[in-house]
């Protein structure tokens, strides 16, 4: 028997450059600061990047009020620097697969498109993707962080 699966999209415009935005995307440094849902923390060191086709993508959340975790692990499938991340999630229900696209405004702004498929039924309720969207959140806040601190420098 075979679970229905689903696709999402997620389109969330930044003030940050695509280059930027990919890298917070892949250097675990940045990750630690947004990843995740709201109420949940993914330290450094639970964060894996091999930034590669074929290479590893493993985070593992903790909650935030009970201590549990959550580890996603993926496979990185096609990479193109600052524009295009794909990983594939293969102990998820056969594989559920991440694109994001960035796509620069030339404004200083960035759409990322988040286009998942073979998503499962449970990734696919309201909560699953409202705490989704505060990962989005989180990275708006952590970005604009980013910005306050370059304010003070000319280009």
């Amino acid at each position: 028997m075979t679970t229905e699966t689903g696709e999402l999209t997620y389109r969330r415009v930044h003030r940050a450059s695509p280059e930027l935005l990919f890298d917070c995307m892949t250097t675990p440094e940045h990750l630690a600061h947004f990843w995740g849902p709201a109420g949940t923390t993914t330290p450094v060191g639970n964060i894996t990047v091999d930034l590669r086709p074929g290479g590893v993508f493993e985070t593992t959340m903790v909650n935030d009020a009970d201590g549990s975790t959550h580890t996603m692990r993926a496979v990185y499938v096609e990479i193109r620097r600052p524009e295009l991340l794909v990983w594939i999630e293969p102990g998820v229900e056969g594989g559920m697969r991440t694109t994001i696209t960035f796509v620069d405004l030339h404004d200083g702004r960035t759409e990322v498109v988040t286009h998942q498929t073979n998503v499962p039924a449970a990734y696919l309720s309201a909560e699953a993707r409202a705490g989704f969207a505060t990962g989005l959140d989180r990275l708006d806040v952590y970005l604009a962080g980013l910005n306050a601190g370059q304010e003070h420098r000319h280009e």
